[in-house]
């Protein structure tokens, strides 16, 4: 199955690309991280995320701002989170991606992410134990990655 990035791409020689569909994490979340690393360096990306699994480092939420908490941060980026999950699965994209550039010769340590974006995957529906009524229902979330180099 041929998997379609939702940006063209033209020239593919100094591309690298990687995808994860069907990740099990909150869409909201998958989007203001997608937001926030979109065009760094692919090498400064993975180590914010690594922060972030860390709880050294927080997000700001710009966008799903409701009911969000303020975090100690520098000056405007008070309302913040740690998106743990969402930031495990999407480094383990940019991972990807750094390997792909490293098969392809790129040089990785001039990637920078030019397209990250989050689509909303299939929704699952699971019966609860124990005989309840109301069903889990669980949303998946797609992830593209594309980083070029400069």
């Amino acid at each position: 199955m041929e998997f379609k990035y939702s940006q063209k791409l033209e020239d593919e020689s100094k591309l690298a690309k990687g995808m994860g569909v069907g990740l099990n994490m909150s869409f909201k979340h998958s989007v203001t991280v997608c937001d926030r690393i979109r065009n760094m360096e692919l090498s400064k990306a993975i180590n914010l995320l690594e922060l972030v699994i860390s709880k050294e480092r927080a997000i700001p939420f710009k966008r799903f701002r409701t009911g969000v908490g303020h975090r100690r941060g520098d000056g405007k980026e008070t309302i913040a989170k740690y998106p743990q999950k969402a930031a495990s699965e999407i480094l383990k994209v940019l991972r990807n991606v750094e390997a792909n550039a490293d098969y392809k010769g790129l040089d990785t340590e001039k990637l920078k992410l030019t397209h990250v974006e989050a689509h909303k995957g299939a929704r699952r529906r699971r019966i609860k134990p124990k005989g309840r009524w109301k069903l889990w229902r669980t949303e998946l979330v797609h992830i593209q990655a594309i980083a070029r180099e400069n």
